[in-house]
């Protein structure tokens, strides 16, 4: 499998097939309980370089990229189980955030005030405890 240039809509083909050569899709239930199974192991990762969890003594540092991969592989199982196109669904998402989202977030951290319609500051800029 070439793994240059893999387009979401490339991505979705090589998933279908690869599972659709072995079993079959798994139930939704069943997808997304592996999908939180892989956002936890990305946690305990992100956990353990960025939090306050030490990593037990016989514990491998796990790439995260690879853990990003997984969730990806089951996110493109869930939208071919379920017959969305993620090609689609991303552009529309982006399209969301362009519009919506226009100027609200501060460019740099010091400017950074998060606030609502309302003018009140309702997260602390990046970096503050």
């Amino acid at each position: 499998m070439r793994s240059e240039g893999l387009t979401l809509e490339a991505a979705q083909r090589v998933v279908d097939d690869w599972i659709r050569a072995n079993g079959g899709y798994w139930p939704p239930l069943v997808n997304l309980a592996r999908l939180v199974e892989e956002v936890g192991e990305l946690s305990r990762e992100l956990n353990h370089r960025h939090g306050i969890k030490v990593r037990k003594r016989d514990e491998p540092e796990q790439d995260l990229a690879l853990e990003l991969a997984d969730i990806l592989f089951v996110l493109i199982a869930l939208a071919n189980e379920q017959g969305i196109d993620l090609d689609d669904a991303l552009r529309r998402t982006l399209a969301k955030y362009a519009t919506r989202d226009a100027g609200r977030w501060a460019s740099s951290e010091n400017e950074a005030q998060h606030q609502d319609d309302d003018g009140q500051d309702q997260n602390p800029p990046r970096g503050s405890p």
